[in-house]
């Protein structure tokens, strides 16, 4: 008989410490036990015993006995011998799901990660071909400051920058806080002509938000409204390389490969999840996502402290650890990757209009990135066929300017849909709960 045992304490025998956070496979016959060991590629736990060590942050496995007999073991040849010395062999064959994500940009990442807090028992693989510090995500300013999608309800997409920003607000408050580049940034976002809107969707998720004073409105002599909040930035390649050693580290492998059709991955994996960000317009074929050329520019300017966005989203600087970030462009269904001179020349002359101290800017760089652009995320399960064989997919893509204000919340719910996927799988049923 096998078995696998996830109780809290995973071992109950008095032989055996317990061994928090496990599980461990049992090899029985006629009630006796006659071999105790290991799911292949894990760790050896401190009670000195070989278990399937879940990954940490609390990840347990339901308190219930599952039979596997049959059910996860394709294939289990046991070899025993008695005398002086104990000879065995066992080979366990076990087929946990496995998970493809296609992108390594901050939105397949983030996917990646909740994959994996959210279905331990999944074998969860980054494909890209592009990794950090080469992605679009790397170019972005990653402010949390929310784009609005035409086409997504507002309580969702508020949902997800609530998500968001408590997720990254807490590592802003840890230690890692540094290796992760987050950090708060207070600063306003001034309008020539008073808003439709004067309290935008997220002003109760951001800190502090409120009007500005007539003595802070004095220091944009061209405007006439503003709004003064702290919100969060997201410093890259920082973060996506903190996100990657996190993937890492619970065992997420990470390949740098192109992926020209989805249908390709479907010998290798159980299901992929599509994070290509502007790839998905080849990838998926979809007509209605579309780049929105970015070009921005980063310098040194440390004396600069506050971010300043004028409020059509075209101009904005915003102060990073170690470089600001002047912008920019929208430039929508330019394809072209190659800097502009005289666009840079315009983008500084804009900032230097908001803060004319940037004039002293030194070690000005030029970075392009094309902007995935969606009237609404494409965040759903479908199921491509081919054959009579049927290979399930989950999308996530399409977020344009504002994927690193909604990063979290729409992993979240992509790693939700991949739960479901995996429940639709050839004996489902009997696998490990996710």
């Amino acid at each position: 008989m096998l078995s696998l045992v996830g109780q809290p304490g995973c071992d109950t025998s008095e032989e055996q410490p317990a061994c928090r956070g496990s599980t461990h496979v049992e090899l029985g016959h006629g009630g006796k036990r006659v071999w105790r060991g290991a799911v292949p590629g894990t760790q050896r736990c401190q009670s000195n015993s070989v278990c399937a060590a879940l990954p940490a942050e609390g990840r347990r496995f339901p308190g219930v006995r599952r039979s596997l007999e049959g059910l996860w073991a394709e294939r289990l040849q046991l070899r025993l011998a008695v005398g002086p010395s104990l000879l065995w062999l066992c080979t366990l064959a076990m087929a946990a799901p496995k998970v493809a994500v296609v992108g390594a940009g901050v939105i397949g990442l983030s996917t990646a990660l909740c994959i994996t807090e959210t279905c331990p028992s999944c074998s969860v693989t980054v494909l890209a071909d592009q990794f950090s510090p080469s992605t679009t995500s790397d170019v972005a300013a990653g402010m949390l400051i929310p784009h609005t999608y035409p086409d997504t309800p507002i309580h969702v997409q508020k949902q997800w920058f609530k998500e968001t920003f408590t997720y990254l607000f807490a590592i802003s408050n840890s230690p890692e806080a540094s290796e992760a580049g987050i950090h708060l940034v207070s600063g306003w976002q001034v309008f020539k002509n008073t808003p439709r809107e004067e309290l935008p969707f997220w002003s109760d998720v951001v800190l502090g938000f409120r009007p500005m004073s007539e003595a802070e409105l004095q220091k944009f002599p061209q405007h006439r409204f503003g709004q003064a909040f702290t919100t969060l930035k997201c410093d890259c390649p920082p973060y996506l390389l903190w996100l990657e050693k996190r993937l890492k580290a619970t065992g997420v492998q990470m390949h740098t490969r192109k992926v020209a059709d989805l249908w390709d991955l479907h010998s290798e994996y159980n299901v992929v999840v599509n994070c290509a960000g502007i790839g998905a317009h080849q990838l998926a074929g979809d007509e209605k996502l579309f780049p929105v050329r970015g070009q921005v520019l980063k310098v040194h300017a440390p004396w600069v402290k506050n971010f300043i966005r004028d409020g059509d989203g075209l101009t904005y600087i915003y102060p990073g650890i170690h470089r600001v970030t002047l912008g920019g462009t929208r430039e929508k269904e330019s394809w072209s990757l190659s800097p502009d001179p005289g666009t840079t020349k315009e983008i500084f002359d804009r900032c230097c209009s908001l803060e004319p101290s940037l004039r002293g800017a030194q070690d000005i760089k030029v970075k392009v990135g094309l902007r995935p652009s969606r009237w609404c995320v494409r965040l759903q399960r479908e199921v491509l066929s081919r054959g009579g064989v049927k290979f399930p997919v989950v999308h996530n893509y399409g977020h344009g300017a504002g994927g690193f204000s909604v990063q979290r919340g729409t992993a979240k719910e992509a790693a939700r849909l991949v739960g479901e996927c995996i429940a639709t799988l050839p004996g489902s049923s009997s696998r490990a709960k996710l």
